[in-house]
């Protein structure tokens, strides 16, 4: 069985002290008052007051000087965790029909609970999942109403029809291509779940029985497809290296090395490889609110597709980055987005991707922040390694 491959970034490596901006203000102006040796008690009252008033004026009549954008750390705060030092999280979810409460997962069997909307945390025991043979890695979970899943590795499926007051463990078949990385509740008892060798299922009936969506794995497609010019596939291992979904049900995957891609939609038979257009090798893909991609590629580089439909064109767009690696996107709105990255690294467009501007509310976090997600346009969370959770304040 293969193994699903993260490329994750040494955080001591990346570290390094933060930079302390300053601020700029206009220095104050000097007021001199003269006064003779023979002035009254009265008259160095009327100077004081005299003072105070002029004093007064000028503070009124100075230019105010806002602090720059990026020099604003109130975006994000962070939460701290009752978890080990080392943890890893991976996903996050809330209840549609209880907006406060919400999961979190992450490895060495992490799943916390919170009923505040973020706030605070707390460990959730589910014995179902509890095997001390395994050290499970949850990987995805996801909520249609009350109806949630979760999936994990080793091969782990979860479900709860009471918005996660207790949770079902469903088995699962020994021949599973691939382990489970990704589920989305899409209805009534129904899921879609995604294994990383691109396997593709769909159930109707709380997971006791699942239909394939695609015909055959990505490694018997390009065995396939090998001679139609897609570089890298020969070097392919079998497994993706990340995947993503949009609303409408499309997946972009990211092959294991990053030297192509792979894009999926709704009736198609097959995973479909694309080169990738830039020279660097792919770090993550995801899809914009507008229904066009984003692309990463290591070394810090983010590009944007153009158009809003599915295409190899991309032009690269100017950020911030610092050299260290932006590991994903996500979008609060059609025009207002996230990325984060190696060392802290936070930067936010508010243009729909054409220009970005760094955000230094990580910059003291010791971490690498792997995952950007808004549960709607007022609440949204980054996730990182060691245990870090920034929550959005707006």
């Amino acid at each position: 069985m293969a193994t699903l491959q993260f490329t994750f970034i040494d955080s001591t490596s990346l570290f390094r002290p933060s930079l302390h901006s300053s601020r700029t203000f206009p220095r104050n102006r000097s007021l001199l008052i003269k006064a003779s040796s023979s002035s009254s008690s009265d008259d160095i009252s009327r100077s004081r007051r005299r003072f105070l008033a002029e004093t007064a004026a000028i503070s009124v009549s100075l230019p105010h000087f806002p602090a720059r954008a990026e020099d604003t750390l109130s975006e994000w705060e962070r939460v701290y965790l009752p978890i080990d030092p080392g943890v890893v999280l991976l996903d996050i979810a809330f209840v549609p029909d209880d907006p406060n409460h919400g999961f979190l997962l992450g490895t060495r069997q992490t799943i916390l609970e919170t009923k505040d909307g973020g706030n605070t945390w707390a460990p959730r025991s589910i014995p179902s999942a509890e095997d001390e043979d395994f050290n499970y890695r949850f990987n995805s979970i996801s909520f249609k109403g009350k109806e949630g899943w979760i999936v994990g590795k080793p091969a782990i499926l979860l479900y709860t029809a009471d918005a996660g007051e207790s949770w079902e463990r469903i088995p699962l078949s020994a021949e599973l291509p691939g382990d489970m990385v990704y589920i989305k509740a899409t209805g009534e008892k129904s899921a879609e779940m995604v294994t990383d060798e691109g396997a593709i299922y769909v159930t109707a009936n709380r997971g006791y029985n699942w239909r394939a969506a695609v015909q055959e794995t990505v490694s018997a497609t390009l065995n396939r497809t090998v001679s139609s010019g897609i570089s890298g596939a020969s070097y392919y291992t079998g497994t993706f290296n990340t995947v993503n979904r949009s609303p409408d049900g499309r997946y972009v995957a990211v092959s294991s090395r990053g030297n192509f891609y792979l894009t999926w939609e709704p009736g198609q038979p097959f995973w479909q490889p694309h080169n990738r257009a830039v020279a660097r090798r792919i770090q993550n893909m995801g899809w914009r609110a507008d229904g066009g991609l984003w692309l990463l590629v290591r070394g810090g580089g983010l590009y944007l597709s153009k158009g809003t439909g599915l295409t190899e064109e991309f032009e690269e767009v100017p950020v911030q980055s610092r050299g260290f690696g932006i590991l994903d996107v996500g979008y609060r709105s059609t025009d207002e987005a996230w990325a984060a990255g190696g060392s802290g690294i936070l930067l936010r467009t508010t243009n729909g991707g054409q220009s970005w501007i760094r955000d230094k509310a990580a910059d003291n976090i010791a971490a690498n922040l792997y995952s950007v997600k808004f549960i709607d346009d007022k609440k949204g969370f980054v996730l990182g390694n060691d245990g870090v959770l920034l929550r959005y304040l707006g």
